[in-house]
C-alpha cells in the first residue's frame, strides 16, 4: 500500500481531544479534513504524524502545547478601561470579540475577567498551552 509522505495532499477524519476528555473540535459529521503534508496547513505535531500512514490506517497523536498551538503568551492579555468597550456589546467572561490594530488588522479576544471599571481580553488561540489528543483516520491520498 501507499504511504503518506511530505507533499502529498492528505484528507483525514480526526476529533480532538483535551486533557480533561473533552472534545474540542471534530470531523464527525462533516467532509473530511483536506491539506498537503509538510505545507505548514495544520499544527506541527498533527502535521509530522501523517506520513508514514497508509489509507485506512488509524491512530491516536499526544502533542504538546508547543507543537500544537504554543505557550499562553501573557503580553497577549490586556487590561482595557470598561468604557472603551461599546455599551451595546454584551460583556461575560468567555465571550469572544474582535480588536482592530492600529494597522487595520482584525485580531480575536476572548473575555478572561470583567471589573467594575477594567475588561481584561485574551488574543491567545484558545488553545494556546492546552496539550492536543488527536484520533485521526487516513480517508484519501489524493
Amino acid at each position: 500500500m501507499t504511504q503518506v509522505k511530505s507533499g502529498d495532499t492528505v484528507r483525514i477524519h480526526y476529533t480532538g481531544t483535551l486533557n480533561d476528555g473533552s472534545t474540542f473540535d471534530s470531523s464527525e459529521g462533516r467532509d473530511p479534513l483536506e491539506f498537503t503534508v509538510g505545507s505548514g496547513d495544520i499544527i506541527p505535531g498533527l502535521d509530522v504524524a501523517i506520513p508514514g500512514m497508509e489509507v485506512g490506517e488509524k491512530k491516536t497523536v499526544n502533542i504538546a502545547c508547543d507543537q500544537a498551538y504554543g505557550q499562553a503568551n501573557p503580553e497577549m492579555t490586556q487590561a482595557v478601561p470598561r468604557e472603551t468597550i461599546p455599551a451595546d456589546i454584551p460583556l461575560e467572561v468567555g465571550i469572544m470579540l474582535q480588536m482592530q490594530t492600529p494597522q487595520g488588522q482584525v485580531v480575536p479576544v476572548s473575555v478572561v475577567e470583567i471589573s467594575e471599571t477594567e475588561v481584561t481580553l485574551d488574543a491567545n488561540h484558545p488553545l494556546a498551552g492546552q496539550d492536543l489528543t488527536f484520533d485521526i483516520e487516513l480517508v484519501a491520498i489524493a
